[in-house]
């Protein structure tokens, strides 16, 4: 993966707590392509993780994505959060910022046939990757809607371009103007299943489009999403027993920890990447045990059969598991 020295050079309010970040190669030098969907790994001062944001596009008239001038961010500001998001709204224009990428763990696949409508649907700071989609799309000259759910209108970003560039195929949809609403269902049931659909937003938001396409018979290959919020411990979470059959170490993995982190912590080197369940990278075989599958990795019939899991986000429902670690 590359490494990047970038420079900031605009910043534009969006919404209260939204903001735009526009970028360059520090030394003036061309930025590597991108694809629909692609984002950063932002370093953060003081901060051992990166911090992911997608890459935002705008323009279909310019070929953002194969020769882009420069790279786009859109960062929602978090409170409570881990820091990351706060770093970045307290940048200016000038200051500089280290990354990682583009690397795209949310591509946009070829439709099943030319009149195959792709369905796009952002929730909130959802509408980045979203966004670089639908742009890619009327570039190709590629039928798709484009659904961005949020609390209201001012706290939705590019709302004037969106509505500029995708003209009809855009829907908005505020909780705050009635005549605006669209529930998820309602929208997924008149939508031909053989559709492919790519879902960013809040947690809710993707549990309720994967739950609803698969009641509806929609096939697993067809339902895309990103999430942007790591592991965090839920109510009922409790201590257990980790092995590590290859090792033989034993460690206790507590209610607020995950099994990547106390493995870290440990001295060991799990391989991993995205931390939120779904890249797949840190996936490791169940020898012992009953897995807590909180994952968006797995299919529902791996997590029934409780032989894998990812040590990134999912836990334990029995006191001890041994892994082939």
């Amino acid at each position: 993966m590359t490494t990047l020295a970038l420079s900031i050079t605009d910043i534009r309010v969006e919404t209260p707590l939204i903001k735009t970040f526009l970028l360059t190669a520090a030394d003036g030098g061309a930025l590597p392509p991108f694809t629909p969907g692609a984002h950063l790994k932002v370093s953060i001062p003081g901060q051992q993780d990166p911090r992911c944001y997608s890459l935002v596009s705008l323009d279909a008239g310019a070929d953002e994505f194969g020769e882009p001038r420069h790279y786009r961010l859109g960062v929602r500001l978090e409170e409570p959060g881990t820091g990351g998001s706060r770093h970045m709204h307290g940048l200016q224009v000038g200051d500089s910022l280290r990354a990682e990428g583009p690397c795209n763990d949310f591509p946009l696949h070829a439709p099943p046939s030319d009149e195959a409508e792709t369905v796009l649907i952002a929730g909130g700071i959802g509408i980045t990757p979203i966004a670089a989609m639908a742009t890619a799309l009327k570039r190709a000259g590629r039928p798709y809607a484009l659904h961005y759910y949020g609390r209201s209108r001012a706290q939705m970003a590019f709302l004037a371009p969106l509505a500029g560039l995708h003209g009809p195929a855009l829907q908005v949809h505020a909780d705050d103007e009635p005549g605006t609403a669209q529930p998820l269902n309602q929208l997924l049931e008149r939508t031909e299943r053989d559709r492919h659909v790519y879902v960013c937003g809040p947690k809710g938001m993707i549990d309720a489009v994967r739950a609803q396409t698969l009641a509806l018979g929609w096939p697993e290959s067809h339902v895309h999403f990103e999430l942007f919020v790591n592991a965090a411990p839920q109510a009922g979470d409790r201590a257990f027993e980790v092995e590590l059959r290859q090792s033989g170490l034993v460690l206790q993995v507590p209610a607020d920890k995950t099994i990547l982190e106390v493995l870290e912590e440990a001295g060991c080197d799990p391989l991993y990447d995205c931390k939120r369940g779904e890249c797949g990278v840190c996936q490791a075989d169940v020898l012992e045990g009953t897995p807590d599958h909180r994952d968006y990795y797995l299919s529902d019939a791996e997590r029934k059969e409780g032989k894998v899991m990812q040590i990134c986000i999912s836990r334990s429902l029995s006191d001890r598991l041994v892994l082939d670690l």
